[in-house]
């Protein structure tokens, strides 16, 4: 599938690799489509998504967008076993780099293009509505907080998780969690990286509002979506743009600083630790080393 597919009509549906779009008017709803992994992202995923939000922000008949997810969850984060011998083994995600300073300059550069999967949903022109049910743990963070509108269903569970696997979270969630809900409930879910709730997220400002059900949610995102195609594209878009402008470029900045910083420090006896107490399914012993 690529940017030069028909344009989808009322009702009908396209695929790229474990994504599904589905069309109704002006609405597009985006669904991450590997129910079996709980949606968890692996390597086709990262890729997937930009390319199908592209597909999306080409199309001058979406109007919006619904990120919302297949089966019992919306995301729950890195496909661990797709990614844990890279990490656990030193090297970079693609694999690439000879030298020690070749790894971390390939890390480095998955690091960005890794991000840059997620901030397709916070550059497209297309406002973006994140549905959540069930767990939305590490990398489901990621997406929902590039989203511009947060919604979930009452089962939903929230995690900022890259910190109980020894990892500093590196493609957005650190850069946008605290402009979502302040600094000060931000730093709490980082640093404990527990679990809260949906009551937890709408009291703390992560979603806007909560619903009974899967159903339910996705019915108001549909509704909501509905009510801003109905608006001007021009002047949705033009405000998406002018809210974001400033946003944009100290996001980036910071990205870019977390991607240094981890293409230097994220492989430690720590994240060994982790991955390896994963595989092995046991609680991790850390040493801060």
């Amino acid at each position: 599938m690529n940017d030069d597919s028909p344009t989808a009509t009322k009702g009908s549906t396209m695929t790229f690799e474990n994504l599904t779009i589905e069309r109704d008017g002006g609405v597009a709803l985006l669904w991450l489509d590997r129910p079996e992994k709980l949606n968890a992202l692996h390597r086709a995923l990262w890729a997937s998504i930009p390319a199908a939000v592209a597909h999306l922000d080409a199309d001058p008949e979406v109007r919006a967008i619904v990120l919302a997810g297949r089966g019992k969850a919306f995301c729950a984060g890195i496909d661990l076993m797709d990614h844990a011998a890279a990490l656990a083994g030193g090297g970079a995600i693609s694999g690439r780099g000879e030298s020690a300073a070749g790894r971390r300059r390939a890390l480095y550069d998955d690091v960005r293009r890794y991000q840059r999967t997620m901030s397709c949903f916070a550059d497209t022109n297309k406002p973006v509505i994140a549905a959540v049910h069930g767990a939305c743990i590490g990398g489901g963070m990621d997406l929902i907080t590039a989203c511009d509108v947060r919604l979930a269903a009452a089962d939903a569970t929230f995690s900022v998780r890259e910190t109980r696997i020894a990892m500093v979270a590196d493609v957005g969630t650190l850069q946008r969690l605290p402009r979502v809900i302040g600094d000060g409930p931000a730093r709490e879910l980082i640093f404990t990286g527990r679990d809260i709730d949906a009551a937890r997220a709408l009291a703390i400002g992560l979603v806007n509002e909560v619903l009974p059900d899967a159903a339910a949610l996705q019915a108001r995102a549909r509704e909501l979506a509905g009510e801003i195609a109905a608006n001007s594209p021009l002047a949705v878009q033009g405000a998406k743009q002018v809210l974001g402008f400033a946003v944009r470029r100290e996001v980036d900045a910071a990205l870019d600083y977390v991607a240094l910083w981890n293409s230097a420090f994220l492989h430690s006896d720590d994240l060994t630790e982790a991955m390896s107490a994963f595989m092995q399914r046991r609680a991790p012993k850390y040493r801060g080393q």
